[in-house]
């Protein structure tokens, strides 16, 4: 699964951080080259914030996770 999201403020980063630790596979976060745990507030705080990201879910079976970050997509 990969979909586009913007996290605009520190408490988008903090919902959007807790949804991605329900889930027991990786998932990252994508800028260039660069990738992000997408489990770690820190690093999507500091990284992430106000930045066109790419989620990159890496496991066939993603469940309920793409519709719970709905929100946050970018067209």
């Amino acid at each position: 699964m990969k979909s586009k999201i913007k996290l605009m403020t520190p408490k988008d980063v903090q919902e959007f951080v807790k949804i991605a630790s329900a889930y027991d596979y990786d998932i990252d976060l994508k800028s260039g080259v660069v990738y992000i745990d997408a489990k770690s507030l820190l690093g999507v705080m500091t990284y992430g914030l106000k930045r066109e990201l790419e989620v990159v879910c890496r496991s066939e079976e993603v469940g309920t996770f793409p519709g719970k970050i709905k929100k946050f997509a970018v067209a």
